[in-house]
């Protein structure tokens, strides 16, 4: 069978006035992390500065069993534990393999979509952002007098493509197919 990895997304709400310290319990936790068994790597999404409180942590493991070894590991049950006067909520976390984290419902529990309807969906809503992002992005950078690249033209649209998909077009479009994508 395909090993497909497995993903973590972590939300963790900040009490006011406490993400200095919460920053500082960033850089203890993320190299133990990153010498976990089965490590291919994460990615924190910060909250926007007097805006918002949450950070999203994105982890991933080459296998679900390595990354469900680290969430239950001593280690990081004592390190979740030094960094609960930080959170407003306790420590919230979704384990899913592949890409199933995109198609989470929260009505739905622990029911994820079979695989051909998850690719319907992704490709359904990449293929339009695909269009269009270049079309806005590169005169964007022309404008800003960066010099064409294929490489980092590629890198910077797909970079947006990806952070709409995973925090705007996936959660919306999968709500509003909900019926068809988990029938």
């Amino acid at each position: 069978m395909e090993n497909q990895g497995a993903s973590v997304v972590i939300t963790h709400h900040i009490l006011d006035g406490k993400q200095s310290q919460y920053e500082k319990w960033l850089d203890e936790i993320v190299p133990v992390t990153k010498h976990s068994e089965g490590f291919i790597d994460l990615q924190i999404i910060r909250p926007i500065p007097d805006l918002t409180f949450v950070y999203t942590v994105i982890i991933r493991f080459d296998t679900i069993n390595h990354l469900k070894s680290w969430m239950e590991s001593e280690n990081r049950k004592q390190l979740i534990e030094k960094a609960n006067p930080l959170f407003r909520k306790n420590d919230h976390y979704q384990i899913r393999s592949g890409l199933d984290f995109l198609f989470t419902a929260e009505n739905e529990g622990n029911k994820v979509p079979v695989r051909w309807k998850q690719f319907l969906a992704t490709w359904s809503a990449i293929y339009p952002l695909s269009v269009l992002i270049p079309l806005l992005t590169i005169p964007f950078l022309r404008y800003l007098h960066i010099p064409a690249n294929h490489y980092s033209d590629g890198l910077i649209n797909s970079g947006i493509i990806v952070f709409l998909m995973v925090f705007a077009v996936m959660p919306n479009y999968t709500r509003l197919i909900k019926k068809w994508l988990y029938q």
